[in-house]
């Protein structure tokens, strides 16, 4: 009787243990990010984590450090773990095809966050901003600026991408190319270099220091009785290094401003030089928004539902279309910057002064 009593005992006690465990838990998620080297992935890391621990899910969270077999270990390894889903922010998006293969076998849900997978039919879903936008954004900026639609000009501009490997730089510098290029037909903008096109102007890894030493040979070979007006910089780490070398050869100072310099993620150094002066513009990308619409694509996968999406044509691996949500980026400047950052809570204004 007594074996019995204990028994029935532990039993009843167990009963609201695995009711709190199924309402807290519903699964693993592991999020692979690309690096640490830019605050912005860091921001993507930490809010989409904190998203989804606030629905009930575990997490797994991963930094690929800018090398590709390091994140393509990570991932293999996350999968071992068989998670729910996968959301991955790929350092090289056409490395992936046989890890997402097994993911698939496996039976793992895959999400493309903010870089687009390539060449794998295994990817479900697209999770990011809409990138043709953002060069768009970024070229208008210096339009504007520069007074070309009041018939300002000839100016004399430079041109740097991103990363040829990251399928959205292709999207900025498309984007910005749409509006610029018919000022640069027409002689108001002129590219001194002319260096067009992301094998010309792509910048590997996103690396801040080789857009330095670019625009240093720039400047040495075509500007040295020229003024530089403009540079298209499609992301602020760049647009660091860019202004470093410009400040190097005498831009920045009463006597000879700054060129307007683009730039991408908002990020703080960047959002600093902008209420310094020096960089012109950024392009607010609120992770916060993108981490909320990812773990909807997820609420909605794990009941068998098809998540919201509103872009069907436009992203083609190679393979497939895939499904995406596309949300709005923001060009932030001067002007707005603390509406757009401090009073939207994304940053605190000691941050930025």
């Amino acid at each position: 009787m007594k074996r019995l009593f204990l028994k029935t005992l532990i039993a009843v006690m167990a009963l609201p243990m695995i009711g709190i465990a199924h309402a807290e838990d519903k699964g693993l998620v592991a999020v692979a990010m690309p690096t640490k080297s830019s605050a912005r992935w860091i921001a993507d890391g930490n809010n989409i984590v904190k998203t989804l621990q606030a629905e009930g899910y575990t997490t797994d969270l991963q930094y690929g450090d800018d090398d590709i077999p390091n994140q393509l270990a990570q991932i293999e390894n996350m999968v071992t773990k068989k998670p729910k889903v996968l959301v991955i922010a790929a350092i090289d998006g056409t490395t992936l095809t046989d890890v997402l293969k097994k993911a698939h076998e496996a039976g793992v849900k895959v999400i493309a966050y903010d870089r687009l997978i390539k060449g794998t039919p295994d990817v479900d879903y697209y999770a990011t901003f809409d990138n043709f936008q953002v060069g768009v954004l970024q070229g208008q900026s210096i339009i504007d600026k520069l007074g070309l639609k009041q018939g300002k000009g000839p100016f004399n501009i430079e041109l740097f991408g991103g990363s040829p490997d990251d399928n959205n730089a292709f999207f900025f510098y498309n984007g910005a190319m749409s509006v610029l290029d018919p000022y640069i037909k027409s002689g108001k903008l002129v590219v001194r270099s002319k260096q067009f096109g992301m094998d010309k102007v792509g910048t590997l890894r996103w690396d801040g220091a080789v857009a330095q030493a670019r625009m240093d040979n720039l400047l040495s070979a075509y500007y040295g009785n020229a003024k530089l007006d403009a540079v298209l910089s499609p992301y602020d780490g760049l647009s660091i290094g860019i202004l470093s070398s410009v400040k190097g050869v005498g831009y920045c100072t009463a006597q000879q401003p700054c060129p307007i310099v683009t730039g991408q993620d908002a990020e703080i150094p960047s959002v600093k030089s902008i209420l310094h002066g020096e960089q012109y513009s950024t392009i607010f990308k609120d992770t916060r928004r993108l981490a909320k619409v990812t773990v909807a694509m997820i609420d909605a996968m794990m009941q068998g539902k098809a998540p919201q999406v509103n872009d069907t044509k436009t992203y083609n691996n190679g393979v497939k279309v895939v499904p995406s949500y596309l949300l709005n980026p923001v060009l932030v400047d001067s002007t707005n910057w603390k509406p757009i950052l401090i009073d939207s809570g994304y940053y605190t204004e000691a941050q930025v002064k």
